[in-house]
């Protein structure tokens, strides 16, 4: 199982948390989050995936986004439809090869990075109830989907929705568990963990902060090594 802290937001916070190797670091390019991210990620090992966390962004500041910030995944938060997610993949693919073509023969342009590897995440609110056909036309756009409390805010307010609604998922897509969980929930997760239900990864945030964007890394390497993740 991997391990997602999302929210970032602070640089010396941020190289503090990356040096407990979480798989992810999320970080929220949406101007109504308390946790939305400005200025510039330091560098990170390659190990940990630079994902960034969008709400029905426009299509090509998305895509300048991902170029700007390296971004190695992307996370969906709003209602971004399958069509959405093809265009995404299209221009990112398009904006490179164009790049190339402009550039050939020119010495010292380095080539762009390739996006083919991408992760994409597409966000699903939950509460008590949950109708999955919904997630069928998404299985083949995306890599795994993202389970999240439905709750007024597009994330991070710090409720668990009920975790029993997901021994109804009929898929083998994997996805992340999110929503609220803490230094509280170990004991349930390991009981999760030993069912055949296909959990990539935990998606932590507000329960392991200081403040708003702001880890306590302590918490957070607890959390790991009594998970053993």
């Amino acid at each position: 199982m991997k391990l997602k802290v999302c929210g970032m937001k602070y640089i010396d916070n941020i190289q503090q948390t990356a040096e407990l190797n979480p798989d992810y670091l999320g970080f929220i390019f949406y101007e109504k989050s308390k946790r939305n991210f400005e200025g510039i990620i330091p560098e990170l090992p390659k190990e940990i995936k630079k994902t960034g966390v969008f709400v029905n962004e426009i299509p090509e500041i998305l895509v300048s986004m991902i170029e700007e910030y390296q971004l190695d995944a992307i996370q969906l938060h709003g209602d971004e439809s399958v069509e959405y997610i093809k265009s995404i993949r299209e221009q990112l693919e398009f904006s490179r090869t164009s790049f190339i073509e402009q550039n050939k023969g020119r010495k010292k342009v380095k080539k762009p990075k390739s996006y083919q590897n991408l992760e994409i995440i597409k966000v699903f609110g939950i509460k008590d109830e949950f109708n999955f056909d919904v997630l069928q036309p998404y299985l083949e756009e995306v890599d795994y989907f993202l389970f999240d409390t439905k709750g007024k805010e597009r994330g991070g307010n710090g409720t668990k929705f009920d975790w029993s609604v997901l021994e109804q998922y009929p898929f083998e897509k994997p996805f992340f568990l999110s929503g609220g969980i803490g230094p509280e929930d170990i004991e349930q997760i390991q009981i999760v963990r030993k069912t055949n239900l296909p959990i990539y990864a935990l998606d932590v945030n507000s329960k392991f902060e200081i403040k708003p964007g702001l880890k306590n890394t302590n918490e957070v390497k607890n959390f790991k090594n009594k998970l053993e993740i």
